[in-house]
Parts: structure tokens; sequence; C-alpha cells
């Protein structure tokens, strides 16, 4: 992964956007196609990792504004 600067505002919110729309691709995929399928054990486990990419994400925001 790699490093990027947020020194204002706008920096976070380019940021946000691209890992969003990341995190939409690589695990909204699956959850749709729990969700059409109507299978309610791969919704919860796609949600789950959804989920975890979202925490991860903050996490990883939240670990670069505290510093070394």
């Amino acid at each position: 992964m790699e490093t990027v600067e947020i020194s204002n505002r706008s920096d976070f919110a380019l940021w946000a956007i691209e890992r969003a729309r990341e995190i939409v691709t690589s695990e909204g995929a699956a959850f749709a196609m729990a969700a059409r399928d109507m299978n309610e054990e791969a919704l919860a486990n796609t949600a789950a990792a959804l989920g975890k990419a979202i925490s991860d994400a903050m996490l990883e925001v939240f670990d670069g504004l505290i510093g070394e």
C-alpha cells in the first residue's frame, strides 16, 4: 500500500473517496451477489467482510494521524 500525505480536508476527502471506491470494488460485488441469491449465510459473511474493510480503512487513517 502506498503512503499518502493528508495535509488538509480536501486531501482527506479525496483519499476517502478513493478508498471507498476500492472497498466497494473489492467487497461490494460479493455482497451484492449474496443479496441477489437471498443467501443469508453468505450475506452475513460478505457484510462482515465489507464492515471489516471499512474499519481497516478508518484505522489506517487514524494510525497516520497519531504519528510515530
